[in-house]
């Protein structure tokens, strides 16, 4: 499989980001970039790796990274004006960029909260994100994406909630070239993460909010949310509110906010 070409990109995304590395292999392109970040790294760098050994996901949870098959990159964001509470809801901004970029790609892609990406009609996993603040005077986040490039091969394990894996080109991608793929990709981030930024990190004045209740799969669904604590509940996924989470009705009709959660979608509405 060929390599990422790195001066395309470097020349293509000049102008939108400050600095763009591709690697060959690292542990985790995320933890990379906290450390540069803590270093003082300028905001809008970009870190891309061909393969990770330790890539993560929410909650610790491994990321499969084969060498070649998928992009796997970060960003690190020092968003000044956006509140620390709101930087958070960058997982919102990610997710639709990537579900912009398959659709482009002639793939049938939804969003399944809170960071997640699936395709195809069996809607599989193809995409994860992760977003992490770093602690500092100033707000500072690195954003994590994972997406399904090439064909995975049979070795890839399912996500919570039995949720198989899949690819853009096992989805019918009309050019999945990676290296194009991370060019719209960042492209499009790019966009709407400065509309994100303008509007100070609120998801309605950006315009973000609409356009994620259209797209997103887990609304209207009956949802299982397994809470970071160990607890869990059920019930009806309504809403998902300003600040990109989600709203349950549960059965003793109260509207529940879901901060941080899996989701299994038990089955469609």
């Amino acid at each position: 499989m060929p390599g990422m070409d790195a001066v395309l990109l470097r020349e293509g995304l000049a102008g939108r980001y400050a600095r763009v590395d591709v690697v060959e292999i690292t542990g985790s392109t995320n933890a990379d970039l906290r450390e540069a970040v803590v270093a003082g790294a300028a905001d809008r760098t970009v870190l891309i790796a061909e393969q990770q050994t330790a890539g993560v996901g929410r909650r610790a949870r491994s990321w499969s990274s084969p060498k070649g098959a998928g992009l796997y990159l970060s960003v690190a964001l020092r968003p000044s004006g956006v509140a620390f509470s709101a930087l958070g809801s960058l997982s919102v901004v990610a997710g639709l960029a990537v579900r912009s970029v398959a659709s482009e790609l002639g793939v049938d892609a939804v969003l399944k909260w809170p960071n997640d990406v699936l395709a195809g009609p069996d809607r599989a996993k193809c995409a994860g994100i992760l977003a992490e603040a770093v602690a500092g005077p100033e707000p500072s986040v690195v954003l994590g994406i994972g997406l399904n490039v090439l064909p995975l091969g049979e070795n890839v394990p399912a996500g919570p909630g039995g949720l198989p894996a899949t690819s853009l080109a096992e989805q019918g991608a009309v050019d999945p070239d990676r290296t194009g793929v991370a060019l719209a990709l960042l492209t499009r981030f790019d966009d709407l993460e400065r509309r994100w930024r303008l509007a100070g990190g609120d998801l309605t004045e950006a315009g973000l909010l609409a356009d994620y209740r259209a797209h997103c799969a887990t609304l209207g669904q009956d949802v299982r949310v397994e809470l970071p604590d160990g607890a869990s509940l059920t019930g009806r996924a309504a809403d998902i509110d300003p600040a990109g989470q989600l709203q349950v009705d549960v059965e003793d009709g109260r509207r529940l906010t879901v901060f941080a959660g899996d989701v299994v979608h038990v089955r469609p509405a």
